[in-house]
């Protein structure tokens, strides 16, 4: 708070009993070496909570307060407010009222705040007070998305060259050309609305643009389809492909910084009867840096997860189909054991995440650096422990057990729905059964599966189909949630994904069941009476527990089958 202001917010909160008037002298004088706000001072000095100061202001000077994600936002303010008074003063513009127009502040007394949004938009301001970190959260997502629409407007107006009249250097010169500005705005809003994926896909008339947002696709943005070439060619410069080939698809990668956030961008073009599509994987390095309990697994599944990959020497297994974050746990799994007596080596394709005190080694098809070949030369390297990207074929299979049997452990993933049915894999990839129940010493099957938005979940009674699902018996009430949908959560009831886990460990029993049967139902059976909770099981307990819907575990269920 600033000059009169710091005063009267220390008053109120010294004549509410919040504070007292030595702490606030306190506050003050720290206020002036810190150059911070007044607000800010307390809080961290822990003698007030935001709560209280909102608490505070609400009751003595009336301004009402306003949660954001309860509320429908008018897109027109954004061309009249902009993000640098919004950045500026913590601020979010959010609707009109007649001739004012709506903003939610962190400092609703600020006259300076108040006189910028006045004098930019031409309106009276009608005050309301938000919750700081939401205010920041909201100017983030949604100008970010102003700015791809606008670049696409602007994209769209300008007539644009051929692609073989485009040179690099021109695109290097004109920092500001309007395609430069749409890429860049378009990374930019992808990384602020959390997606995984960004897909550019051009049609007849129009170019399409979705994200790939916990797991589901949702459009953001359309341009004329004559952006495409510029679009494209952008595209490729970033990711050093070649801009003139337009026949076959190309792959590459963009290394880059967005805030604080380093991002490794991988770019697949694909050639189709309309033009060229375009998918970007967004990479975050901070996704893989994460704690296992972080993972969402229970005490339980922890413990047998620690005991598996402590094992001296055989073969983890994570499985599970594309997008169900094996990556992710394998990361983790590596951190968790890179210690500096081991020595681990990684072959990957590609390296996703650069790990300090591991070798990784990148596949290369092209010279002839498959998984088999690359898992032959890494053998010879002394390792202790070898992680394998993907078991793809039986002669990388045969090396991976061969490894696993000689004293390795070895980590690897494969695409099959659950932990049992993996032993089979093994076996139609022409492994015998007695080198598999030797080398195999466990195995964990994982999903993602998206969790209930926290400001908009809600309460409800199941019926009776959702009852059956669930295997409650019809009479007996059952308390289920949902989101209904806010401005949190892009009005999709989901905010951010959890995995679930099957963890199978092999024991004695199971290494004797695989050499007399081949039935992965007979492995799921004996595993069980060992205490192994199905990934059903698993999903059941987070929709009893409110915290993903039966809409995701009817998903779950049938990707099973």
């Amino acid at each position: 708070m600033i000059g009169i202001t710091k005063k009267r917010l220390g008053d109120m909160l010294v004549e509410s009993g919040k504070i007292s008037m030595m702490q606030l002298q306190e506050a003050l004088r720290r206020q002036k070496v810190l150059g911070k706000k007044l607000g800010e001072v307390l809080i961290d000095e822990g003698l007030v909570s935001q709560e209280d100061i909102i608490e505070v202001l609400e009751k003595q000077t009336g301004i009402k307060r306003i949660n954001l994600n309860d509320i429908e936002v008018d897109r027109k303010v954004f061309k009249v407010v902009p993000e640098s008074i919004c950045s500026k003063h913590e601020l979010f513009p959010f609707g009109f009222n007649g001739n004012k127009i709506m903003v939610a502040m962190w400092d609703p007394l600020n006259i300076f705040a108040i006189d910028d949004v006045s004098i930019a938009s031409g309106f009276e301001v009608e005050s309301y007070i938000g919750i700081r970190q939401e205010i920041k959260t909201f100017i983030e997502r949604y100008y970010s998305g102003e700015q791809v629409l606008k670049a696409a407007e602007e994209l769209s107006k300008e007539k644009l060259m051929e692609v073989k009249e485009i040179e690099v250097s021109e695109f290097d010169d004109i920092k500001n050309a309007p395609v430069v500005k749409m890429v860049d705005y378009l990374i930019k809003d992808a990384v602020e609305s959390r997606a995984s994926d960004i897909h550019i896909e051009p049609y007849e008339k129009i170019i399409r643009i979705r994200y790939r947002i916990d797991g589901q696709l949702q459009e953001v943005s359309t341009l004329t389809i004559d952006t495409l070439p510029a679009l494209i060619t952008r595209i490729k410069i970033l990711a050093n492909l070649n801009i003139a080939e337009k026949r076959l698809p190309q792959d590459g990668r963009i290394i880059t910084k967005i805030g604080n956030k380093e991002l490794d961008l991988r770019v697949s073009i694909l050639p189709i009867v309309t033009g060229e599509k375009v998918v970007i994987r967004v990479l975050s390095r901070d996704s893989y840096n994460i704690n296992k309990k972080q993972l969402g697994m229970s005490e339980i599944e922890l413990n047998k997860l620690d005991r598996i990959i402590n094992s001296p020497h055989g073969i983890v297994l994570i499985t599970g189909p594309t997008g169900s974050g094996k990556s992710t746990t394998l990361y983790t799994i590596l951190n968790e054991i890179n210690k500096g007596c081991k020595n681990i080596v990684t072959i990957e394709d590609p390296v996703e995440y650069m790990i300090e005190g591991i070798n990784q080694v990148n596949v290369n098809t092209k010279s002839g650096l498959t998984f088999a070949t690359g898992l032959r030369s890494i053998l010879r390297q002394d390792p202790d422990v070898v992680m394998i990207g993907e078991i793809r074929d039986g002669e990388t299979a045969q090396i991976a057990v061969r490894a696993a049997i000689t004293g390795h452990l070895v980590f690897s993933t494969l695409h099959t729905n659950d932990a049992p049915s993996s032993i089979l894999r093994l076996v139609d990839m022409g492994l015998e059964p007695y080198l598999v129940s030797t080398a195999i010493s466990g195995v964990i099957a994982q999903r993602l599966v998206k969790k209930i938005c926290p400001k908009c979940s809600e309460a409800y009674e199941a019926i009776s189909y959702e009852k059956k699902i669930m295997g409650v018996d019809k009479d007996k009430p059952l308390t289920l949630h949902k989101g209904k949908g806010c401005a949190y959560c892009n009005n999709t009831g989901y905010y951010g994904r959890t995995g679930i886990y099957e963890i199978m460990e092999v024991t004695r029993e199971h290494k004797e069941l695989i050499l007399s049967s081949n039935s992965s139902g007979a492995l799921k059976d004996l595993s069980i009476n060992h205490g192994m909770k199905t990934i059903e099981t698993s999903c059941k307990e987070l929709v009893l527990s409110g915290v993903t819907t039966i809409d995701e575990l009817i998903n779950i269920a049938f990707s099973l089958d």
